[in-house]
């Protein structure tokens, strides 16, 4: 597939993508990603690698369009576990040393 990426035409394949993507370990995903195989990419990292680019030359968005053409799942945002926080009744009962109560 023909896809242009920071103005530069490329011609992808899935199965170039995968072969290129192999043995590159994924960096820590905070923003776009997308799934290759069995691994969360960040779309910036993928972009660099595929097109030999530096960062700064291309957009996400750019990555995202051609990877979800070729097949491969995008990923808005990084998923995060439900981050629980405490009430201030809570956090004043776990100072004194009581027992914790569910609200």
């Amino acid at each position: 597939m023909r896809c242009v990426i920071a103005r530069y035409p490329f011609d992808l394949t899935k199965s170039g993508v995968l072969a290129s993507m192999k043995g590159v370990t994924p960096e820590i995903v905070t923003g776009e990603s997308v799934t290759i195989g069995r691994r969360r990419y960040p779309v910036k990292q993928v972009g660099q690698v595929i097109t030999r680019q530096d960062r700064r030359d291309f957009t996400g968005s750019e990555v995202v369009r051609a990877m979800a053409r070729l097949g491969f799942t995008c990923h808005e945002h990084p998923e995060a576990a439900p981050v629980r926080v405490p009430t201030p009744l809570q956090a004043a009962s776990a100072l004194l040393g009581a027992a914790p109560l569910d609200a």
